[in-house]
C-alpha cells in the first residue's frame, strides 16, 4: 500500500514538472515582439510613404475651377423684348444658355476651334472622339441648384472644368462658356430674323391681297357706273323717242283737228276769231237793243278761230320738221345726255397714280412693315445672362493629393510590415508549442521509470 502511494506521488512530481501547452496567443509576447522590431516598422512605414510620395509627384497635377452664371436684369434684354415679335425672360434665357452649355454640338465645336485643349487632353493612343469624350464627359461638369431649394435668389448655373497642369483652364473655362452665349445670340438673332421675315412675308401678302380687292373692287366700281349711266342714257333715249313719237302724234292729232275746225268755219261762214255771243248778235242785228251775257266756264270750240287762223296754224304746222320744242322735257333729256357722256367718277378712279393711300387698313400694316425693318437683329450687345462668377486659376491642385497618397503609403507600410511580424511571432509560437509538446510526450515515461525506480528501492 505505501508502495503504491509513493508511486503515485512521485509520477505527480515529474508530470508538474513539465513545460504545459495552450493555444492561445500571448498578447503581451506579441506586443513585445512588435515593439522589439520598431525600427524596421518605422522604416518600412517611411519607405512607403517615400514611395507613395514619390509616386503622387509623378503624376500630372489636375487643377479644377468653376464659374456661375445667374439671370440677367431686365434691361439687358429690354432691346429683344421690345420687338413685340420676341420675349424672351431673363430666367428662359438662362435655361436656354445652360442647355447649349450642356449640348454635346456645343461643346464639340469649341473642342475642335481649340487645338491646344485637344492636344492638353489627348493621351498617346487615344484618338480624337476618345480625347473628346474624356473631355465631355469627364472634364466638364454642369450643375444647378436642387429643385427643392430653387427660387428667385438661388437660380444659377454653374459650370466645372477639371485640366492637367500646363493647361489655361479659366481662360479655357471663360471663352467656353463666351463661346456658349455668342452661339446662343447667334440663333436668337436668327430667330428674330426668322420671325421678322416672316412678319414681312405676311405683311407683305396682306398689302397685295389689299391692293388686288382694292383693284377688283375699283374696277367694279368703274363698271357699276358705267353701266348704270348705260342704262340711264338708254332709258333717256327711249323716252326722247317716245316722247318724239308723242309730239308728232299731238301734232298730227292738231292737224286733224285744225282740219275739222276750218270745215266748221267754212261752213258757219267764220273767217276771222269770233265767239258765240258775237255770232248771235249778228243774227239779231236791227232788233230791239238786247243784253246777253256769256257763261265762259267750257271751251269755246275751235272753229270759232275762223278759217283764217285755223288754216294759217294748219300750214305752220304741216311744215315743220322737229317737234322737240314743243316740250321742254326733251331739252331736259339732251340735258341729262350730254352730262351722261363723261362719268367724271369713273375718270377719276380709273386716273389714280397712287393707289395706296386709297386702300383701307393699309395705313397700319405699312406702319407695322417700317416698324420691322427697323428692327435690329444684330443681338451682340444682348446681355442674355449674367456671369457672377468668372473662372479664375486655382492656387492647389485637386489631384493628387500628396499629403493623402504620403499618409496611405505610410499607412499600407505599416500594415504589410505588422502583418508580416504577426505572422512570424505566429509561426515561431506554432513552432515552440510543437517543441514543448514533443518535450512534454518524452519526459512522461521517463517519470514514470523514475518512480518505478524509487518504490522499487
Amino acid at each position: 500500500m505505501l508502495n503504491g502511494l509513493w508511486a503515485s506521488i512521485v509520477t505527480n512530481v515529474f508530470q508538474a514538472s513539465a513545460v504545459p501547452v495552450t493555444d492561445e496567443i500571448d498578447l503581451l509576447q506579441l506586443i513585445k515582439h512588435l515593439f522589439a522590431r520598431k525600427l524596421l516598422i518605422a522604416c518600412v512605414m517611411l519607405a512607403g510613404g517615400l514611395l507613395a510620395g514619390i509616386y503622387a509627384y509623378s503624376l500630372t497635377p489636375i487643377y479644377e475651377t468653376s464659374t456661375i452664371l445667374r439671370p440677367a436684369a431686365l434691361n439687358d434684354l429690354d432691346q429683344l423684348n421690345r420687338t413685340e415679335v420676341y420675349s424672351l425672360p431673363p430666367a428662359e434665357a438662362l435655361r436656354r444658355v445652360g442647355a447649349a452649355l450642356d449640348s454635346y454640338d456645343t461643346r464639340l465645336s469649341f473642342f475642335m476651334s481649340n487645338p491646344e485643349l485637344a492636344k492638353a487632353f489627348t493621351r498617346p493612343g487615344m484618338s480624337f472622339d476618345q480625347a473628346f469624350d474624356q473631355f465631355n464627359t469627364s472634364a466638364l461638369s454642369l450643375f444647378q441648384p436642387d429643385d427643392k431649394r430653387r427660387d428667385l435668389l438661388s437660380i444659377y448655373i454653374g459650370l466645372n472644368l477639371r485640366y492637367p497642369k500646363g493647361v489655361d483652364g479659366a481662360t479655357l473655362l471663360n471663352n467656353f462658356v463666351q463661346f456658349a452665349i455668342n452661339r446662343e445670340k447667334e440663333q436668337v438673332a436668327s430667330d428674330l430674323r426668322i420671325i421678322v421675315q416672316n412678319r414681312l412675308t405676311e405683311i407683305d401678302s396682306k398689302l397685295d391681297a389689299s391692293r388686288e380687292a382694292y383693284k377688283v373692287g375699283k374696277a367694279g366700281e368703274v363698271a357699276l357706273l358705267l353701266e348704270a349711266d348705260s342704262i340711264k342714257r338708254a332709258e333717256l333715249q327711249d323716252e326722247l323717242v317716245a316722247l318724239r313719237a308723242q309730239l308728232k302724234r299731238q301734232r298730227e292729232n292738231r292737224i286733224a283737228q285744225l282740219t275739222e275746225a276750218i270745215s266748221v268755219a267754212h261752213s258757219l261762214g267764220i273767217v276771222t276769231p269770233s265767239t258765240p255771243s258775237a255770232m248771235a248778235a249778228e243774227s239779231t242785228s236791227g232788233q230791239a237793243s238786247v243784253m246777253r251775257t256769256e257763261v265762259n266756264n267750257q271751251s269755246i270750240p275751235l272753229y270759232f278761230m275762223g278759217t283764217q287762223a285755223l288754216e294759217a296754224e294748219k300750214r305752220v304746222l304741216l311744215q315743220r320738221k322737229n317737234d322737240d320744242f314743243a316740250d321742254e322735257r326733251v331739252a331736259s333729256i339732251y340735258r341729262e345726255l350730254k352730262l351722261l357722256e363723261n362719268n367724271r367718277r369713273s375718270q377719276f378712279l380709273q386716273q389714280r397714280q397712287n393707289e395706296d393711300i386709297y386702300i383701307k387698313g393699309i395705313k397700319e400694316l405699312r406702319s407695322e412693315k417700317t416698324r420691322l425693318l427697323s428692327i435690329n437683329t444684330n443681338m451682340n450687345n444682348l446681355g442674355l445672362v449674367s456671369v457672377d462668377r468668372q473662372a479664375f486659376e486655382p492656387a492647389y491642385p485637386v489631384s493628387p493629393r500628396k499629403a493623402l497618397f504620403v499618409a496611405i503609403g505610410a499607412l499600407l507600410g505599416l500594415l504589410s510590415v505588422t502583418g508580416i511580424l504577426v505572422l512570424q511571432f505566429l509561426v515561431g509560437a506554432s513552432e515552440r508549442r510543437a517543441f514543448v509538446s514533443g518535450e512534454a510526450l518524452v519526459a512522461r515515461p521517463v517519470g514514470q521509470d523514475a518512480a518505478k525506480n524509487v518504490i522499487a528501492n
